[in-house]
């Protein structure tokens, strides 16, 4: 599959909450504002293009020095396992080489635990951390 990735810099609703809707992320798909405000908000941004259309998307946020959050990552369903997501992480992973803490939070699934540990990401038990963390639903 031929896909490109690019910085995404111009947030375009028509082009952005179709790739959440596909996964389900529905807590943005309620609320494009607060979407659109926290992609003008974010640190970094790339997409995945395939026919100048974007199939999957990183968003990142934090100082870019100590901490890098990876808030987003998403690919659409029908272009999964042809390795957008780790190519879109790799860009991040790379271009935040030399960032102390590179963090995200994901499901408690066999599938996204073994994502992220084959890319060389650790469980917060595995280096006798816990994460914690408060969501204001509503």
């Amino acid at each position: 599959m031929n896909y490109c990735i690019e910085e995404y810099t111009t947030y375009n609703e028509k082009d952005i909450l179709p790739i959440y809707e596909s996964v389900g992320w529905t807590n943005y798909t309620k609320r494009p504002q607060m979407l659109e405000d926290a992609f003008s908000n974010s640190l970094k941004i790339y997409a995945a293009f395939v026919n100048d259309s974007p199939v999957g998307l990183i968003r990142v946020v934090g100082d870019g020095v100590s901490v890098v959050f990876i808030q987003d990552l998403l690919v659409r369903p029908e272009y999964q396992r042809h390795g957008i997501g780790t190519a879109l992480l790799d860009k991040i992973i790379k271009e935040y080489e030399n960032v102390y803490q590179l963090h995200l939070i994901t499901d408690n699934t066999e599938k996204t635990v073994s994502f992220y540990k084959s890319l060389g990401f650790h469980m917060d038990t595995d280096i006798n951390c816990r994460a914690f963390s408060k969501y204001h639903f509503g």
